[in-house]
């Protein structure tokens, strides 16, 4: 069969392709199968040499193949079992040196490879596509997160301002809870008898839009026991409202430092009241999805719930810090004196440990029923700091305790507090515990503390009536025995009109 396709192929007509294809039923073992052949010379070749080339390649066709083609410089053959050329392209055969297609034909077979082809690609530009859309909103939420706040984002928590109106029967005396260097606070009750507390900025206040947002969307964010839960807010008629819950016990400075009511704390709810806060702080710290700076930690600013468990307040001040970002510097410094750090209060510094440092005070603050602010010279101390390290250098640090509480007291957690608010006033930020090591170091008893060098006296200038020179005013917060009220001094930068 091979042989009669060569003939065919030299054979045809002058100027014609020399090229021939043949089929015939062979049989083979008894069962008749189909075979298709080819035969093709290079155009150049007259007849006879077509011939002569067509059959000494044939010769060197192999056998008991199924299919086979050898390939010459000015000729070629090729027979299979499946038609393997174009029965319609006959008078343009097929190219010699093309691979053999699989079985079946070349309609059957190009699906696979088009499929094969087509779908890597189509899913390469699919995942490419998803990757860029994923980068830009990772971008996007960075953006959000570190640079700038949308409030509506957060539609859901918005108020209208006739629901607070009503709630606070109009802003009225009667309601008012307290007032601070930001605005003014009231007690409030929702149309479904839910109590709320809204902190009404006034609009002179030092703390202007950016503050407000940024106390609404950290808030809204943070979910933790010992964090105030902002319930939603209002932006009304040139009004700045937010809603909190209502902490029916006030805040801590009610009961620490009022002589009437110190009695009502005893050491034990003290001491859960400074485990509580110092969960707290970690939260922010390390285990919300921000890292957060609070930058007023106070007495005034943890408020009490109903069953004395204490909740962190007013993040006006607060800052964000990206996750790998350990410190920040800014020019104007907020705060209030007495709780800030001394690279906060005089470079402008601030980092987790600044957050330490006010936290330190607070817990001698607690544990001694005193004021730092209002501390008056006592053993030739000048503030409850220095107070508490002479007491300590000397041996006498229970002297520090709360007369109040000297009757029911735990002597171990006392003297733990006292040196655990030492260490984290220190002057330098990296002898400071991490609100992590507080936490452990509160709840194990076994933990062995570090030895508290001479901390830092920020305020020994307050006996001349001079304050640290940063070019700030103060905003004086009018004092008072109600939750959201102090008389420290919170500061802001001044700036000109």
């Amino acid at each position: 069969m091979m042989n009669d396709t060569a003939n065919q192929a030299a054979n045809t007509p002058e100027g014609a392709k020399k090229f021939a294809t043949r089929e015939e039923d062979v049989n083979f073992s008894s069962t008749f199968q189909a075979l298709y052949t080819l035969g093709q010379c290079t155009p150049d070749l007259i007849s006879m040499d077509c011939n002569r080339c067509l059959r000494m390649v044939i010769s060197t066709l192999p056998t008991g193949w199924q299919g086979a083609r050898v390939l010459n410089p000015s000729c070629n053959v090729r027979y299979e079992i499946y038609e393997f050329y174009n029965q319609t392209g006959v008078a343009s055969p097929p190219s010699p040196t093309p691979s053999p297609p699989a079985p079946g034909g070349n309609g059957r077979r190009s699906w696979p490879i088009i499929v094969a082809i087509v779908v890597p690609i189509a899913a390469s530009i699919l995942l490419l596509l998803l990757m860029c859309w994923l980068l830009k909103r990772r971008a996007k939420k960075k953006y959000d997160t570190n640079v700038g706040y949308d409030i509506t984002t957060i539609d859901s928590l918005q108020y209208d301002y006739a629901t607070i109106e009503a709630a606070t029967d109009k802003f009225s005396d009667a309601n008012k809870l307290g007032e601070g260097g930001f605005g003014e606070v009231y007690k409030g009750i929702l149309s479904n008898q839910q109590e709320i507390a809204v902190k009404k900025l006034s609009r002179g206040s030092g703390q202007g839009d950016e503050e407000f947002k940024n106390e609404v969307v950290l808030v809204a964010k943070l979910q933790h026991r010992s964090l105030v839960r902002l319930l939603g807010f209002c932006l009304e008629r040139e009004e700045r409202i937010l809603v909190y819950e209502y902490a029916p016990n006030k805040s801590l400075d009610y009961f620490v430092f009022d002589p009437a009511k110190q009695g009502q704390l005893d050491w034990l709810r003290r001491y859960k009241i400074i485990e509580g806060i110092a969960r707290g702080i970690l939260y922010l710290h390390e285990d919300s999805r921000l890292r957060i700076i609070h930058r007023d930690l106070k007495a005034s600013n943890i408020l009490l719930d109903g069953d004395m468990n204490p909740k962190i307040s007013d993040f006006g001040m607060a800052r964000i810090f990206g996750v790998d970002q350990t410190q920040g510097t800014t020019r104007r410094v907020v705060g209030t004196y007495g709780y800030m750090s001394p690279e906060y209060a005089m470079q402008g510094q601030f980092s987790v440990k600044s957050d330490a440092y006010s936290f330190g005070v607070l817990v001698l603050e607690i544990v001694s029923g005193q004021r730092n602010s209002d501390f008056y010279e006592t053993e030739g101390a000048q503030d409850l700091i220095s107070y508490a390290w002479k007491l300590w250098k000397d041996g006498r640090s229970l002297e520090l305790l709360n007369p109040v509480l000297r009757d029911n007291y735990s002597r171990n957690e006392v003297i733990r507090c006292i040196q655990l608010g030492l260490l984290c006033v220190q002057e330098d930020p990296a002898d400071r515990p991490t609100m992590a090591t507080v936490v452990l170091l509160l709840n194990s008893y076994s933990a062995t503390l570090q030895v508290p060098k001479q901390p830092a006296f920020v305020l020994q200038s307050r006996t001349d009536g001079r304050m640290p020179d940063k070019g700030l005013e103060s905003d004086q917060s009018t004092s008072g025995s109600m939750p959201w009220s102090n008389s420290e001094a919170s500061i802001t930068e001044l700036y000109p009109r």
